[in-house]
């Protein structure tokens, strides 16, 4: 689940030029090729689930243009160990997210995202992570994240301590960019996850 673009946009314009630039990049890709790079994502991050020892691990639903597919709640859910959590996003009607733990039932929720119908844990729920995955447009090689123009996960990242659990940005390779636009509601991401390179560290 992203965070949406609304009517409450604010962002410069040479941000929301690139991020329309990328939504149609992603509208373009064809079943096929989004198709192959879910399998080649979901297998990357995989790795990464192992290598993290992640026992709780903070996700969302990808939509039907974003990286990861449609199963990958289920693959992440697979994979944990026993006694593991995996925890996806409520929207709330203020834009900022819920939390509940994912048992495998999802049912269509604000703005017909699909959302877990376990109890809700709270916004703050986040800290019990020990890795959170997170939607992106774009990351830049200094760690800012990009994404659709809500603020959900801006404000979700915000709340995490520090030193606090691992955050990485899921994208398609061509969207772990140089730079992105930035303002200063923007939170970094400890790293970025593609279907060809891999994880990718950021200096966060």
């Amino acid at each position: 689940m992203s965070d949406l673009t609304g009517a409450d946009e604010k962002s410069p314009q040479n941000k929301i030029t690139l991020r329309n630039r990328l939504l149609t990049a992603r509208r373009s890709l064809s079943a096929i090729d989004r198709a192959t790079a879910a399998t080649e994502l979901q297998g990357q991050t995989l790795a990464l689930v192992r290598r993290s020892g992640a026992r709780t691990i903070a996700a969302y639903v990808p939509s039907a243009s974003e990286p990861g597919g449609p199963a990958f709640p289920d693959v992440l859910r697979a994979a944990l160990p026993p006694g593991g959590r995996l925890l996806l996003p409520v929207l709330l009607p203020d834009n900022d997210l819920d939390w509940a733990e994912y048992t495998g039932s999802l049912a269509t929720g604000r703005r017909g995202l699909q959302e877990p119908t376990g109890p809700r844990l709270g916004v703050t729920a986040l800290r019990s992570a020990d890795l959170i995955l997170v939607p992106a447009l774009a990351v830049g090689r200094d760690g800012l994240r990009m994404g659709r123009g809500g603020g959900s996960y801006d404000r979700a990242i915000s709340r995490l301590p520090s030193p606090g659990p691992t955050v990485v940005a899921l994208l398609f390779d061509h969207e772990a960019l140089d730079e992105v636009p930035a303002e200063t509601h923007d939170r970094p991401v400890h790293g970025v996850l593609t279907p060809a390179a891999g994880f990718s560290a950021r200096p966060f």
